[in-house]
């Protein structure tokens, strides 16, 4: 009887080994599952990541050609500041000379005629641009020109950042803006959404989907017998 008894007990001892022990599997199993899911989730992150660090970089880029945008508004502004002067002094210059070759003229002309000559050529008919009324014309299509856009403030450039975009212009020189300009990233479609994303990206900015060929599919998890 006590033998009996004592293979009873173990034969509930082996069950209650072979329960657990199929409960030990279950938990094993479920961690495999969860390290594996830890480690995609890892690598998707350092993708994340490098792709975080890209889209800084391209910002700055682009940041960097607006301010340069900004100091090339600024230097041409200078240039035709200055341009506008040196019209504004050759017109009033060509004005006096011209008030000074009238009467001059006039006198020739009256000379001319005391002893049977033709009078000389008015400046019109020696050169089309010189009309008569040309001096008072020209004040008259400067005040109707268009006024330039006003760039608003917070686009301005400080005025150390264009310290050395100085202007160096004479009768035949003339500054020519910087050619800084930033070449567009590399693009790729999107498999899902078929839009173009940048060649790095992990994951579409757009329609959320990640990249086939460098994010695989997490496994799928058992569900508890």
């Amino acid at each position: 009887m006590a033998e009996e008894l004592n293979i009873l007990n173990k034969l509930e001892a082996l069950k209650e080994i072979r329960s657990k022990t199929i409960q030990l599997e279950k938990l094993k199993h479920k961690i495999r599952l969860e390290v594996e899911c830890k480690e995609s989730e890892e690598k998707c992150l350092g993708e994340y990541k490098s792709e975080m660090e890209l889209l800084l970089q391209e910002k700055m880029a682009h940041v960097e050609e607006l301010r340069q945008i900004h100091a090339d508004i600024n230097v041409m502004e200078n240039v035709i500041k200055q341009a506008e002067e040196e019209r504004n002094k050759s017109l009033e210059f060509a004005k006096r000379l011209h008030e000074d070759y009238i009467p001059l003229k006039g006198y020739i002309d009256k000379l001319r005629g005391e002893i049977g000559l033709h009078g000389l050529p008015d400046l019109h008919e020696e050169d089309v641009i010189l009309t008569p009324d040309y001096f008072e014309k020209q004040k008259i299509e400067w005040q109707t020109e268009p006024q330039e856009p006003v760039v608003p403030q917070s686009l301005s450039l400080p005025a150390a950042a264009a310290q050395h975009l100085q202007v160096a212009r004479n009768k035949n020189e003339r500054p020519q803006p910087t050619s800084f300009r930033q070449q567009p990233p590399p693009m790729k479609s999107c498999l899902s959404c078929h839009q173009q994303i940048h060649r790095n990206a992990p994951i579409c900015p757009l329609c959320k989907a990640k990249s086939r060929s460098r994010n695989p599919k997490k496994p799928k998890r058992k569900t508890d017998e």
